[in-house]
């Protein structure tokens, strides 16, 4: 199971307005912005692409998400369908000299945290999936979203709430998306495991690294990385940083599941646009910042 920690928010409210997330291959659009203020070879120095990143932030357009790629030197910014041309064009505006550091491109779907879900996890009105069993000494825990453990108090294994897991012991949502779940009961058993997987070392992501996402909604799933440090506007002021971008799908309850390459676990799901049967982009916290807010690891 995996468990996220919460900052103190109206959790319950909030998750009335989310909506299902899920992962697709990005629908790359021509909406470019013409370079400006580059050199003669068209880059952009760390400092013009951190403000053009401040400007994304700025405008304060949910739907939104945004990374350098390394390969281009240039600030991807990816729009869901709910971003109209007249936000886009507020985005250029914000940026302003740096405007041309950003290639937007469009995605299907409407990014969203995947609240509903490897294995399921229920709390009081919401489904979210356990990413990484860990353990601190003779102590074991259940990693998940932040967003999952955002006002949840005790977590159960059924949705019929009779057999409980334990209580949420940490949460950071927006700004991280991890929480923590501690095992109360001790007739349930906590492999190191996802799925037949298993889990022996915590891994930062890299770009083109092959992945696997476990989710309790849609199952296993695999793909790849295709960004990293990713900042995901989900609306409502839940934003995000320092996410892993990927195209591995995702649908509503995967939240919280693993992300993970052979032995090697690597995130878990935050969010994103589309489903698994158009595909789309999805967004997952590095698990390694997780285990050491938390001081747990994996076994």
């Amino acid at each position: 199971m995996r468990i996220k920690r919460t900052t103190p928010r109206s959790g319950i409210a909030r998750r009335t307005r989310l909506t299902a997330v899920a992962t697709g291959l990005v629908a790359a659009a021509a909406l470019a912005v013409p370079s400006a203020n580059a050199d003669d070879a068209g880059t952009f120095s760390s400092a013009q692409l951190a403000e053009a990143g401040d400007a994304v932030l700025d405008a304060d357009v949910a739907g939104t998400a945004w990374h350098v790629d390394p390969k281009t030197n240039r600030l991807v910014v990816t729009v869901d369908s709910t971003v109209s041309q007249a936000d886009i064009d507020t985005i250029r505006r914000e940026a302003g000299a740096q405007a041309g550091a950003l290639d937007i491109e469009r995605t299907t779907g409407k990014f969203s945290k995947l609240i509903s879900g490897g294995d399921a996890i229920y709390a009081s009105s919401w489904r979210c999936s356990l990413g990484f069993n860990v353990r601190s000494g003779s102590t074991y825990y259940a990693l998940t979203a932040g967003h999952c453990t955002d006002g949840a108090g005790t977590w159960y294994t059924n949705s019929a709430k009779t057999t409980t897991l334990g209580p949420t012991a940490g949460s950071s949502f927006p700004g991280n998306d991890y929480g923590l779940v501690r095992y109360s009961n001790g007739s349930l058993d906590h492999p190191g495991t996802v799925g037949g997987q298993d889990i022996t070392s915590a891994v930062n992501a890299t770009v083109g690294m092959s992945v696997t996402r476990r989710g309790s909604t849609t199952g296993t799933h695999s793909g790849s990385v295709t960004g990293l440090n990713a900042t995901v506007n989900y609306g409502g002021g839940d934003v995000v940083t320092g996410m892993i971008r990927t195209n591995v799908c995702a649908e509503p309850g995967d939240s919280g599941g693993a992300l993970y390459s052979g032995t090697r676990a690597v995130g878990l799901t935050s969010g994103g646009s589309g489903n698994c049967s158009s595909g789309g982009t999805t967004f997952f916290q590095p698990v390694t910042e997780a285990l050491g807010a938390y001081g747990v690891s994996v076994y």
